[in-house]
This record gives structure tokens, sequence and C-alpha cells, in this order.
């Protein structure tokens, strides 16, 4: 089971980050992630999306 992420956990994943990429690196990181996360978004989105016309296209046509 996952559980939330807390405060201090957050504060030590940001310091490892800091530690490795280094503060000027750090903005840049976020974006890409940012912009990793929407795209997935919408892809999942796209995906659920299809998949629901699909299934009410099978419920109309039932023969094919």
């Amino acid at each position: 089971m996952i559980s939330k992420i807390g405060v201090w956990e957050w504060v030590l994943i940001l310091a490892v980050a800091l530690i490795i990429f280094g503060p000027a690196k750090l903005p840049e990181l976020g974006r890409s992630i940012g912009r990793a996360i929407r795209e997935f978004r919408q892809a999942s989105k796209e995906i659920s999306r299809s998949i629901s016309v699909d299934d009410a296209d099978a419920q109309e046509n039932p023969e094919e």
C-alpha cells in the first residue's frame, strides 16, 4: 500500500536533489518533471477516452 509523502520526506528528496544536481539545475529539472507529468496525464486521458469510445461502439454494434 502506498502512503502519502510527508513534509520531512519532501525535504529529504529536495536536499538530495540539490546535492546531486546543484542549485542551477533545479529549476530546469522541475520544469522537465512538470512537463513529463503533464504529458503522461494527457496520454492517460486520451487512452481512457479511446477505451470508452471503443466500449460504446462495441455495445452499439455487438455483431462486429
